[in-house]
C-alpha cells in the first residue's frame, strides 16, 4: 500500500495548471523518506525529505533539492502537538516558521474521536506573527490540499515538502 501525491500549479483565477511534482510514499517504512519527481515516470527527482531518526514522536525531516543539497528542514513539536498539532519549518537565513492547526476544536475532535480523523484541517505557518504560508485540507473523497504562500522569498520546495509531510505524517 502506498500514498500517492500530485502537486499541481494553479493559475491566478484558481484553475489547475498542470503537475509540478509526483511522489509515492511506502507504508510502514522503517525510516520515513519521500522523493518527489517531475512526473509519474519517477525518472527526474525534484526534491525530497528524509527522517533523521527512526522514532517518529518529534522527528526532524531534512529537505533536499534534486542534487541532494539540503534546503531546510521541518519537525514536529511533540509536546505542543498533544492537543493541537504544531510543526516548525526552518529555511537557512530565516527565523523559525511555526505552523499550528488553526481550529483547536477540530484538532481535539480529530485526536479523540477516531471516526472523525477525516475532518479537514487548516495549518497556518507564521513568522513573527504573520502568516508565511498555509495548508488547508479540503472536503472530498480524495485528499486535496490548498497551499497559499504569502512570503515571496520562501523556498517553494520547502513548502511543498511540508505540505506532503503533513499528509504523510500528521496521523501518526
Amino acid at each position: 500500500m502506498v500514498n500517492q501525491y500530485e502537486v499541481h500549479a494553479v493559475t491566478p483565477d484558481g484553475q489547475e495548471a498542470g503537475v509540478l511534482a509526483f511522489a509515492q510514499q511506502k507504508r510502514l517504512a522503517f525510516k520515513e523518506q519521500v522523493t518527489l519527481y517531475a512526473d509519474d515516470t519517477k525518472q527526474v527527482p525534484v526534491l525530497g525529505f528524509k527522517a533523521r531518526q527512526v522514532l517518529d514522536l518529534g522527528a526532524t525531516y531534512d529537505v533536499f533539492d534534486a542534487a541532494g543539497t539540503p534546503i531546510g528542514l521541518f519537525r514536529k513539536k511533540f509536546g505542543a502537538s498533544l492537543l493541537r498539532s504544531t510543526w516548525v519549518v526552518e529555511q537557512p537565513g530565516w527565523p523559525e516558521i511555526v505552523g499550528q492547526e488553526r481550529n483547536q476544536f477540530v484538532a481535539l475532535l480529530r485526536r479523540f474521536v477516531d471516526s472523525l480523523s477525516w475532518l479537514p484541517y487548516h495549518f497556518d505557518f507564521e513568522i513573527d506573527g504573520r502568516v508565511a504560508f498555509s495548508v488547508e485540507r479540503k472536503w472530498g473523497l480524495r485528499d486535496t490540499y490548498n497551499v497559499t504562500i504569502n512570503e515571496p522569498n520562501l523556498d517553494r520546495r520547502l513548502v511543498t515538502a511540508m505540505a506532503v509531510g503533513l499528509d504523510a505524517l500528521q496521523s501518526r
